[in-house]
């Protein structure tokens, strides 16, 4: 009899640990499914409204026309010195054959390519063209010769006249030392030409360094070069 109530007893206690373990289990089921969830993404990029990258940068350049009537084909990209070759003249006279109180005259122009945006450019300071070979011994005919220059948003003849007419003269002294005073503004995508017109003079009388005389500039040879500076 007592064997039989002890036995009664534990399968009691039995039934009660397998309803908590069952219950336990089922708790637990419950929990995880309270836990799990739907999941989806969504993503977007930056483009050009047709498929393409909608973010990058501008670009800035510009390009000149050497050519004495600045045919519509001439125009070109010259970034390193010496550049672009301007040939100087006058009436009955090139370059090469200055004498005291002589001028001559050469031209450029400048404009923003197809693709660039808006920008100034600075004239500055002659300095020797790189890789051309000249006869000035000591810089001196470099050193002695003036340099004027007329510039217009419009077209106007290069010679004398160009400094008494409508044109802005934004240099005018010694060769070696003179740049643009002003700086010139050019439209986005080709938009706008501006024009320039170089005046190279041998002085009279010429300014003579020290301990030289007049025979000793006879026969020389330069060749300027001048860098405009555009930023946009």
């Amino acid at each position: 009899m007592g064997v039989s109530m002890e036995n009664q007893k534990r399968r009691v206690v039995r039934r009660r640990i397998f309803a908590v373990a069952a219950g336990g289990a089922a708790l637990g089921v419950g929990v995880a499914a309270t836990l799990a969830a739907w999941t989806d993404t969504e993503w977007v990029f930056g483009g050009d409204g047709a498929g393409g990258p909608g973010v990058g940068t501008s670009t800035f350049a510009i390009e000149q026309n050497t050519d004495p009537g600045f045919d519509a084909a001439a125009w070109t990209d010259e970034a390193d010195n010496p550049g672009g070759e301007m040939v100087f003249t006058a009436a009955g006279l090139v370059g090469t054959e200055l004498t005291p109180g002589d001028s001559v005259y050469a031209a450029v122009a400048l404009r923003t390519k197809a693709a660039s945006i808006a920008g100034d450019v600075e004239l500055q300071p002659a300095v020797p063209a790189a890789g051309i070979t000249t006869a000035d011994a000591g810089d001196l005919l470099f050193d002695a010769l003036d340099v004027r220059v007329a510039t217009s948003a419009t077209a106007f003849t290069c010679d004398g006249s160009a400094f008494t007419g409508g044109a802005t003269i934004i240099a005018d002294g010694t060769l070696s030392g003179t740049g643009g005073s002003v700086t010139q503004s050019l439209s986005a995508a080709s938009g706008s030409v501006q024009y320039y017109c170089f005046e190279v003079t041998l002085p009279d009388p010429i300014p003579l360094a020290g301990g030289t005389t007049v025979e000793d500039y006879m026969g020389r040879t330069i060749a300027p070069a001048w860098e405009f500076v555009a930023t946009s």
